[in-house]
């Protein structure tokens, strides 16, 4: 049994106690969100984003890539899988691309080596890439 098991243990659940035993397991899970392997992939690909595309990640979850040979655009969502479509002239999703690399990785690496993939040696990831259908998102309405 660790300390902190022990500390979360020894301490009464009612009353200022149970609310300093939330709030140091608040603390504690943030120091592990910020500090996990997913955070530190997501800082990585942050890093290697162009200004336009991080402020597009930050603003819709995704960032679009040029293609190396043919200058097409790949929108790269946040995800390890079946996360890249080719969008048309006007931004709708025409195909969908599945490529990872291998071994365990986490969404922020994996997208970084898509990104690196696309932006590199777009022809020769497509020849390895699986191809899926997507669906334009479609507007509804609630009146």
């Amino acid at each position: 049994m660790t300390a902190l098991t022990r500390l979360f243990l020894s301490m009464r659940r009612t009353g200022p106690a149970r609310r300093r035993q939330l709030a140091l397991r608040e603390l504690y899970k943030r120091f592990l969100d910020e500090s996990g392997s997913a955070a530190r992939g997501l800082r990585l690909l942050r890093d290697w984003l162009s200004p336009q595309q991080r402020a597009q990640f930050d603003r819709t979850g995704y960032f679009e890539v040029v293609g190396s040979h043919t200058g097409k655009i790949y929108r790269v969502h946040y995800g390890a899988t079946t996360n890249v479509h080719e969008v048309d002239e006007i931004g709708r999703p025409k195909v969908g691309w599945c490529f990872v690399p291998e071994g365990y990785l986490v969404p922020g690496d994996v997208m970084l080596a898509q990104k690196i993939a696309l932006e590199t040696d777009e022809l020769r990831v497509l020849k390895l890439a699986n191809e899926f259908p997507v669906r334009s998102p479609r507007r509804v309405r609630f009146w």
